[in-house]
């Protein structure tokens, strides 16, 4: 059987070290795995190095397979390749190329030269899946890596120290990743014992945090707490929410107080949920607040952050964020990818929405815009009814939207938190954001979709 050969070039507004450095960084493999692709890292990440291994498993249900690769012909600054020493191929050779492309640019080029397993039975059967996948997965890597650089330049030459909680989570763990390929350094808080000089041990039940984890950071980014969607709303789960965001952040704040090196801003989320359901009404940072749970809990939450006087503080008020790695739209996609998806009650109330990509991006202008203080709503320009958002995502997928659920059923299901997360009608503007200059990479909502769902074409 013959080799075949893929390739993806695209030029970007940045040097061919940059594009190099940016790629070798730690965290470059977590931003590039497509955010659909069932892949687990088996260890650390393989530094680009010649000789470096690194395995990672695909989580296909109860087969899990594994690709163990190796780093070779590294040429610094220019050129790196991968080949697969174990695998679902029977010949795997990726090369990474950074060309220079006169003046400031450069040519990002991603050539692969692979070769089906079962001979000519897998390349009639397996080649033009392949080939999609390939597709898919090259346009959105190169799309981050546009994102990332432009951002990274964006924020000039200063590297930065920041600690995160919430660090393993859908948005902390996209973000860490983020900083270390822009070179900035990242601590992170963690509850079990620390496994790596970056972690650093937070004590929940007492509140103690490791006072050498904020010692001399430019930024702490606030992002741990209990997921209000993860099980229905009984007492104590309420109170679990509750208490994880007002008691984490009273904690957080304290440790900040404490420190004799203070940094110079503290980042808390917060949730678009302090509006309530208001219906039609266009709602931005100076609106006033809802008088419903989750209302109560953000009220609560960003008190909590408001207190600490002694550094600048920022309430990110985040919408829904959309990405096919975890929330609200991996749950939405077995169903709509069944033929099964539809509009939530009426349809009619608004849906305020953001990339992941763009909440990554968000984090870093809160950091580094000075004038920024309080709330500020992290959220599309560009809200949706539900009824729209079900049509754009069954577009999308290429799939039917014909089974809605009716308001008395979600309610059924999930309880209180139906009303609060599922027909709860927010239409909120990021009127702070822009102001402040911060471009969104995905201010609509069928480019967000198509994005992180890798359905470009």
């Amino acid at each position: 059987m013959t080799d075949r050969t893929f390739e993806r070039t695209t030029h970007l507004d940045a040097g061919a070290r940059e594009v190099y450095d940016w790629h070798v960084r730690p965290g470059a493999f977590e931003r590039l795995v497509p955010p659909w692709e069932p892949v687990r890292l088996q260890g650390r990440a393989a530094a680009i190095a010649a000789g470096e291994q690194q395995t990672v498993r695909f989580q296909l249900g109860p087969v899990k397979p594994r690709w163990t690769s190796e780093i070779v012909d590294v040429q610094d600054g220019a050129s790196f390749r991968d080949v697969q020493l174990a695998g679902p191929f029977a010949k795997w050779e990726h090369t990474h190329r950074m060309n220079t492309n006169g003046g400031e640019g450069s040519v990002l080029e991603d050539s692969v030269s692979y070769r089906l397993p079962l001979g000519p039975l897998g390349a009639l059967f397996g080649g033009s899946m392949v080939r999609r996948r390939l597709d898919r997965m090259f346009d959105y890597r190169h799309k981050v890596t546009e994102i990332d650089l432009e951002r990274h330049k964006a924020a000039g030459e200063r590297t930065l120290t920041v600690l995160v909680t919430g660090a393993t989570g859908m948005v902390g763990q996209a973000f860490c990743a983020f900083l270390t390929t822009g070179g900035h350094s990242v601590r992170k808080l963690v509850r079990g014992a620390p496994k790596s000089k970056d972690e650093f041990h937070w004590d929940t039940a007492s509140g103690a945090i490791d006072p050498a984890a904020v010692e001399g950071c430019d930024a702490v980014v606030h992002l741990a707490g209990e997921n209000i969607a993860g099980r229905r709303w009984s007492r104590a789960q309420k109170k679990r929410i509750q208490d994880s965001r007002v008691e984490g952040t009273r904690q957080v704040a304290d440790a900040i107080r404490a420190a004799k090196q203070k940094p110079e801003v503290f980042v808390c989320a917060s949730a678009i949920g302090i509006y309530g359901s208001r219906g039609d009404e266009q709602l931005d940072e100076t609106s006033s607040h809802g008088d419903d749970y989750l209302a109560h809990v953000c009220k609560e939450w960003e008190r909590e952050a408001g207190n600490l006087a002694e550094v600048r503080t920022v309430q990110a008020r985040f919408g829904v964020i959309l990405s096919a790695s975890g929330g609200a739209l991996k749950k939405m996609l077995l169903p709509f990818l069944a033929g099964g998806g539809g509009k939530l009650g009426s349809g009619k109330q608004w849906m305020s929405w953001v990339a992941l990509e763009d909440v990554v991006g968000a984090l870093q202008h809160l950091i580094l815009k000075d004038e920024l203080r309080g709330p500020v709503n992290v959220v599309s320009p560009h809200p949706a009814t539900n009824a729209d958002y079900t049509k754009t995502l069954g577009k999308v997928l290429g799939r039917p939207t014909i089974a809605p659920m009716p308001g008395f059923v979600a309610r059924a299901a999930f309880g209180e938190m139906a009303d609060a997360l599922l027909l709860a009608s927010q239409r909120v503007y990021p009127r702070r954001l822009l102001e402040s200059s911060f471009e969104f990479a995905f201010p609509d909502l069928e480019s967000a979709l198509r994005h992180t769902l890798g359905r470009t074409k």
